[in-house]
């Protein structure tokens, strides 16, 4: 369910969680291996080179979901880093979570 809801996030009107701000885009899936990898082209515009990978585990008791942030040079500076990082762990591990009860 976690690998479905991240390649289509609009599946459920009812509980929605890819909840974007003014400055954000929809990501597009550009990479996915079902039912562990999926790749998001970048949240943010004026950074069209990151990228979102995520890597599912897990199975029928439980999916564990590790994601990691891609970016090409030049590295943003640490402020903005810790904004992206803090921005994907919001829609992720607290609105996504949120959708599966937990």
């Amino acid at each position: 369910m976690v690998y479905e809801a991240i390649i289509d996030p609009d599946r459920d009107p009812i509980r929605p969680w890819l909840l974007l701000r003014d400055d954000e885009q929809r990501p597009t899936v550009i990479d996915a291996v079902e039912p562990s990898l999926v790749v998001w082209s970048s949240l943010w515009p004026w950074r069209p080179d990151a990228r979102i990978r995520f890597d599912l585990t897990g199975g029928r008791s439980g999916t564990t979901l590790h994601w990691t942030l891609i970016v090409d040079d030049p590295v943003p500076d640490d402020e903005t880093t810790v904004r992206m990082r803090k921005r994907i762990n919001e829609l992720i591990n607290a609105n996504l979570r949120f959708t599966f009860g937990q």
